[in-house]
């Protein structure tokens, strides 16, 4: 079979001889008509004995490609259905290969037998997705069998198939491989009961350096702000921390741990106050400020949204710029660690005064 080259091909007309003497041709509107067609009635008199094919292809050093285009979809399609007519070896002798006309015959086929249906499974709905998942984060001794009855109870019709695959789908393991806590539950878990504290510095106009010493919880990422001093001395840390404990007493969970850093300004005396309420001090490696993250992400968070955008003169200035920020951060800022609220808004003990205001 000649080679063809690269391009678009013109299929000018197609003839085959009958006893009746029938020719086919193709006019430029891509017509298929009898050999009496008006455009072509000069061109389409000749017979042969066999199909024949007339193309025009551009040469491979280029050219103007002919009018009309490559073969559309109802010259293949017509080209299909004589086909059949061949035998095998009559078909090599076409520029394209037989597979390839096979295939336009079957897309032919495809086309014409077309009824509706639908491939596989329905899909199930988004929701019902949603309460599997949901079933399988908060209840890690089930499985799939267990999700399923619970399913069935609410009058979802789902096969257990489905709850497998759709637990499968989302990377959640088997209840044997759930029923023990990962660190993210177990750290949570054990935030209920731990404060963090540390110290922050703010200097005035005048560059007189104020001390501030905060608490902070870590599940609900409350804010305890103890006092302001210029002179941080030992007596003062230890009032403030008996300060705190008063404050603490209220909560319905106990303080068990108390995360600080090795400043000098937590001296012994302080760490005796928090031992006495059964609270025990967990001190962080040397320089290592991650190690007391929340504490140190609290410090960033004061600066760039409150002290970094103004002045500080006196120390009741600052008393009274912290006590208004502090309130906003508790009540009203929400935090994406407790789902977009406020920190007073995840517990349920009413609002106490703070440690300074005590004083």
């Amino acid at each position: 079979m000649p080679k063809i080259s690269s391009g678009p091909v013109q299929l000018d007309f197609l003839r085959r001889e009958t006893g009746g003497e029938t020719a086919l041709c193709r006019c430029p509107s891509s017509t298929w008509r009898s050999s009496e067609c008006s455009n072509c009635s000069g061109s389409s008199g000749v017979t042969t004995k066999n199909w024949r094919l007339n193309w025009h292809a551009p040469s491979r050093g280029g050219g103007t490609p002919p009018p009309g285009g490559p073969p559309s979809a109802c010259d293949r399609a017509l080209l299909a259905g004589l086909s059949r007519h061949l035998g095998r070896r009559r078909l090599g002798r076409f520029f394209i290969q037989p597979e390839t006309l096979l295939r336009w015959h079957r897309d032919l086929v495809r086309r014409q037998w077309t009824f509706p249906h639908r491939s596989g499974r329905p899909s199930v709905p988004a929701g019902t997705v949603e309460i599997v998942l949901r079933l399988a984060s908060e209840n890690p001794t089930w499985g799939y069998r267990r999700i399923h009855g619970e399913l069935a109870r609410m009058g979802i019709r789902l096969a257990p198939s489905s709850v497998w695959a759709i637990l499968r789908r989302h990377g959640i393991d088997p209840s044997p491989g759930r029923t023990g806590p990962t660190w993210t539950e177990f750290l949570k878990s054990q935030a209920s009961s731990m404060l963090a504290c540390d110290f922050f510095t703010v200097d005035t106009v005048l560059l007189r350096r104020l001390y501030v010493l905060f608490f902070i919880e870590l599940d609900t990422r409350r804010v305890y702000v103890s006092g302001v001093t210029a002179n941080p001395v030992e007596a003062w840390v230890v009032q403030q921390a008996r300060n705190l404990t008063m404050v603490l007493a209220e909560r319905a969970c106990p303080v068990r741990f108390l995360v600080r850093d090795r400043d000098t300004n937590f001296t012994a005396a302080f760490d005796e106050v928090f031992r006495s309420e059964q609270i025990r001090i967990i001190r962080t490696p040397i320089r290592a400020p991650r190690a007391n993250a929340f504490a140190e992400r609290f410090v960033g968070t004061i600066r760039r949204e409150c002290l970094d955008r103004m002045l500080i003169f006196t120390r009741h200035q600052l008393e009274a710029v912290l006590a208004e920020f502090i309130d906003h951060y508790n009540r009203h800022r929400p935090h994406r660690s407790l789902d977009q609220t406020a920190p007073l808004s995840t517990t349920s003990l009413p609002p106490t005064s703070s440690p300074h205001d005590a004083t």
